[in-house]
C-alpha cells in the first residue's frame, strides 16, 4: 500500500544549520497494516509523513501509494489517496460550518467539481447516513446536524476529523500524535475510535504517537526512528511482548540518551 525507496531529505543545505531529517529511508506497508511510530523530537517522523502528503519533495528516492508512483505529484493531487489527522483538532474542520457540511465535503473529496453549490440542503437518507455514523462515536453528535464545528469540544473535533478522514476510505490515514493535545480521558475514547475505524474499514494507517504504551497495545507493527532513520522495526510476538521499560532501553542503547519516562522522551 506504501512503498518509500531510498527517501533523502535535507534541510537549510550548504549553511551551519543543516540537518539531514531523513537519511535514505525505506519503508513498505502492506494493505491493512496498523504501524505505530515513536522517536524523539528531531527523529524525522512527521517529516516521513509530509514527504508522503507532498508538503515538499525529496533529495533523493521515490514514494509509491497503492502501486502509483506519486512522487512527482504536488500535494493537492495525492490528498485523494490519503486521509489525515493532525495534532491540533482545530485543522481538520471548518469551525464556521455546521457539522453536515463538514461532513458533506469530506465526502466529495477526490470528486470532480462543478460550479453548482458545493453543499446543497441534504437528502432525509444522506441525514440519516451521517447520522448513523456519528452514532457511532458515541459523543452525541447524532442529533447536532446542524451544529457549528467552532461550538464543540477538542475531543468531539478531533473524532469528527477522523469520521472525515475515513469517510472515503483513503489508501492511507496519517495520524500526527492525534492525542496529545487532548486530557487522558478524551485521548482514550479517541484512540479507541481510531482503531475501530481503523479495523473495521481495514485501512493501512501510519500513526506517530509520543505515548509508548499506545504505540505497544495499538497496531500490528511499531516503528522507532532517529536521526532520520527506522532503528527499529517490530511487529508479531515480538511487538506483543513488548513493555514501556524495553521500548526505553532500546531507545537508550540507539541514542546514548537517558530519559526518566515516555512523555519526556516523546514530548
Amino acid at each position: 500500500m506504501l512503498k518509500m525507496n531510498n527517501i533523502t531529505k535535507t534541510f537549510n543545505s550548504g549553511t551551519v544549520d543543516e540537518r539531514v531529517a531523513l537519511d535514505h529511508m525505506d519503508l513498505t506497508l502492506q494493505d491493512g497494516d496498523f504501524v505505530t511510530v515513536i522517536g524523539g523530537n528531531g527523529a524525522g517522523k512527521s517529516t516521513m509523513q509530509n514527504a508522503i502528503c507532498g508538503t515538499w519533495q525529496p533529495d533523493e528516492g521515490s514514494i509509491e501509494l497503492d502501486g502509483v508512483n506519486v512522487s512527482s505529484l504536488p500535494e493537492y493531487k495525492r490528498a485523494r489517496y490519503l486521509g489525515r489527522v493532525y495534532q491540533d483538532p482545530m485543522m481538520g474542520t471548518s469551525a464556521g460550518m455546521e457539522i453536515e457540511e463538514n461532513l458533506a465535503l469530506a465526502e466529495r473529496r477526490g470528486r470532480h467539481h462543478t460550479l453548482r453549490p458545493g453543499i446543497r440542503r441534504r437528502q432525509v437518507g444522506d441525514r440519516e447516513d451521517y447520522r448513523r455514523r456519528l452514532r457511532e462515536l458515541g459523543l452525541g453528535l447524532e442529533d447536532r446536524l446542524t451544529t457549528k464545528v467552532g461550538t464543540l469540544s477538542g475531543g468531539q473535533r478531533q473524532a469528527l476529523t477522523l469520521l472525515m478522514a475515513t469517510l472515503q476510505k483513503p489508501k492511507l490515514l496519517l495520524l500526527d500524535e492525534h492525542t496529545a493535545a487532548l486530557d487522558p480521558q478524551t485521548a482514550q475514547r479517541v484512540m479507541d475510535i481510531t482503531d475501530r475505524l481503523v479495523r473495521e474499514n481495514h485501512l493501512t494507517a501510519l500513526m506517530i504517537t509520543h505515548n509508548m504504551r499506545d504505540a505497544i497495545h495499538y497496531g500490528n507493527r511499531l516503528l522507532m526512528l532517529h536521526n532520520g532513520r527506522i532503528v527499529l522495526d517490530i511487529s508479531g510476538e515480538e511487538k506483543a511482548r513488548l513493555t514501556v521499560a524495553d521500548l526505553m532501553d532500546m531507545f537508550r542503547k540507539v541514542s546514548g540518551r537517558e530519559y526518566d519516562n515516555d512523555r519526556t522522551l516523546l514530548a
